[in-house]
């Protein structure tokens, strides 16, 4: 079975915020973080790291 990874991720976000409730501000804060180091100079340097 081939699932797009954009719905396995938006599946494990709805569950994650469902069954562990983190406040909607650290949500807010993770994802806007994560878009604005996704189009920096530090992107392939974290790329590279997770790899």
């Amino acid at each position: 079975m081939n699932v797009p990874l954009w719905f396995a991720l938006a599946v494990v976000g709805y569950l994650g915020c469902k069954l562990i409730r983190p406040p909607l501000w650290l949500v807010l804060v993770l994802l806007l973080g994560g878009y604005l180091i996704a189009d920096t100079t530090l992107a392939p340097v974290i790329d590279t790291t997770i790899k």
